[in-house]
């Protein structure tokens, strides 16, 4: 399991990065760290916590993303989420919806950097497990670099191991979360700024990252970058992460070998009675400038979503696919 503070993770996405998923993303990449979505301190508390915490092994290196403001609940959560063997905890305080300002937390948690201390330190009494922090610079009308340094100080003393800023503010009247990840503007030299004030800490960066040019650029300022939407909309990119970046070979050499070797993942859960449409919609990302790209998405669309569906529509839907030529750049 990787120990050191990972140059890159894939970001932990609502109703994107659940097992499926990142037993999928695993397939492209052995070192990139991979996050749950975040899943609630009372969920864990209350909820059934097999299917909210359960991952498969071969999911590793993966970190838990707990969302809450309860230090007491919290501590909790961590403590259970302990045993299913996750690597690290990681505090949500950057996600901007409704459903996230109402249950204090998320966000708006930005305006209360000593209770987010307070919950880092009552996770890190519970657990022996690192306790992370993701955050956004600021929301609505704070001042960015007093509200991102007061923070980052206060969860540091408390005993955060790292930080992970989304270089956005959040507003969290106005805008859509699907607008809050688009349209305040990105501030990645206030993030270099941090990580260069604050020494040997780790800081990892998130916030409109889509290529290698761009990872590069941003790995010499800060320890870490952290890539969410490109990743999950063209997940081919993931294959050039170990070459890229741990001048390792990368685990399959093309992404039709990677798929491959999803099918009997599938066929192991489909054999559960989980529906093929809950693993293949992670796919339909996949082949990007190739031709039958579009054939290969209507088919899973179309006959992915049935009931009855087997793994034979995933098999048809890739035959549409010219496998002659490489990905777009």
């Amino acid at each position: 399991m990787q120990t050191s503070f990972p140059r890159f993770t894939v970001a932990p996405m609502m109703d994107w990065t659940d097992r499926h998923c990142r037993f999928f993303h695993r397939l492209f990449t052995r070192h990139a760290v991979l996050y749950t979505e975040m899943v609630t301190s009372a969920a864990i508390k209350h909820g059934a916590r097999d299917r909210l915490l359960g991952f498969d092994d071969a999911e590793h290196p993966v970190i838990l993303q707990l969302g809450g403001s309860n230090p007491a609940e919290l501590a909790e959560a961590a403590t259970i989420a302990a045993d299913y063997g996750y690597q690290e905890i990681n505090l949500n305080v950057g996600c901007p919806s409704d459903r996230v300002q109402e249950g204090r937390f998320g966000a708006c948690l930005m305006q209360e950097p000593q209770l987010v201390a307070e919950c880092v330190a009552a996770m890190k009494a519970a657990v022996s497990l690192p306790i992370s922090v993701k955050c956004r610079i600021g929301v609505d009308d704070q001042d960015p670099e007093v509200a991102l340094n007061t923070l980052a100080d206060r969860v540091i003393e408390a005993g955060c191991t790292s930080i992970t800023v989304h270089a956005r503010k959040a507003w969290l009247k106005g805008l859509s979360p699907k607008e809050n990840r688009e349209v305040p503007p990105l501030d990645y030299p206030l993030v270099y700024a941090l990580k260069k004030r604050l020494g040997d800490y780790p800081i990892a960066i998130n916030g409109g990252i889509a290529s290698f040019a761009d990872i590069h650029i941003h790995l010499a300022h800060v320890d870490g970058v952290m890539i969410g939407r490109e990743a999950y909309h063209n997940p081919e990119m993931l294959l050039k992460v170990d070459p890229e970046l741990y001048e390792s070979a990368t685990p399959f050499s093309d992404v039709f070998a990677a798929i491959e070797a999803y099918y009997p993942y599938i066929e192991a859960r489909l054999a559960e009675g989980i529906a093929l449409h809950s693993m293949t919609r992670h796919l339909l990302g996949l082949f990007q400038g190739r031709p039958g790209a579009r054939a290969f998405r209507r088919q899973l669309a179309t006959e992915g979503v049935k009931r009855d569906a087997t793994l034979y529509v995933l098999r048809d839907a890739i035959a549409h696919v010219d496998r002659s030529i490489e990905q777009a750049a």
